[in-house]
């Protein structure tokens, strides 16, 4: 039978439970097919949402690098360079923490921001002149920026990664597995058929055996 090979039908059982059973199967799969399909498109909608956020991220961010120089230059000039390395070396460094959190089932990782008081609680920015404050503040935010596009972007190849296990799952399912359940179903059907006709023809022969008697 075309769809059904002859080693395949070999294995085949050809019993009404079995065409039950396949039933069930191709309707199983059918729905985690659904299933897999409504996953996919809320990873595809959160990547592009991710995308989207990453692009006005990095649109923005030569304007900041800027800033962040132009204040240094003004700080450099009010403090002087010895000056301004020395409130430079003396700030809390940053630590990151990372958790994760949940999307869909794939795990984001989430980068969180913490001041070190390892050597200190850091040089008194009250004693200092504005500008320096204003240098600091400037590369605060843009190290924010670069930590906030570092985290999204992570997350965006761990979703396109999961998108496209997924696209190979759900090929697999609807272009081979749920096919070869619905080409069984068929020869299984017919093959009942077949010994149903059998079944009519060899009754109908009896009958007129005996008939004839």
């Amino acid at each position: 039978m075309e769809g059904v090979n002859m080693v395949n039908a070999v294995n085949i059982k050809t019993t009404r439970i079995e065409l039950i059973r396949t039933r069930k199967s191709v309707a199983v799969a059918s729905k985690g097919l659904s299933l897999i399909k409504m996953k996919r498109a809320s990873l595809v909608l959160e990547f592009f949402n991710l995308a989207r956020q990453i692009h006005l991220l990095k649109a923005n961010l030569g304007a900041s690098v800027q800033s962040a120089m132009d204040s240094t230059k003004i700080a450099e000039i009010y403090a002087g360079r010895i000056n301004l390395e020395r409130i430079a070396a003396e700030q809390s460094s940053m630590l990151i923490s990372v958790n994760a959190k949940n999307v869909m089932g794939v795990k984001i990782p989430n980068l969180n921001l913490q001041a070190s008081h390892e050597h200190g609680l850091g040089y008194d920015l009250i004693s200092v002149p504005t500008p320096v404050q204003d240098a600091r503040k400037s590369y605060t935010s843009l190290f924010n920026v670069l930590i906030e596009i570092a985290e999204k972007e992570n997350s965006l190849r761990k979703l396109l990664y999961e998108i496209e296990k997924l696209n190979r799952r759900s090929n697999a399912i609807e272009n081979v597995v749920i096919p070869k359940m619905q080409q069984k179903i068929l020869y299984i059907r017919q093959r009942l058929e077949d010994m149903e006709r059998d079944q009519i023809v060899s009754l109908k022969f009896i009958k007129r055996k005996i008939n004839a008697k």
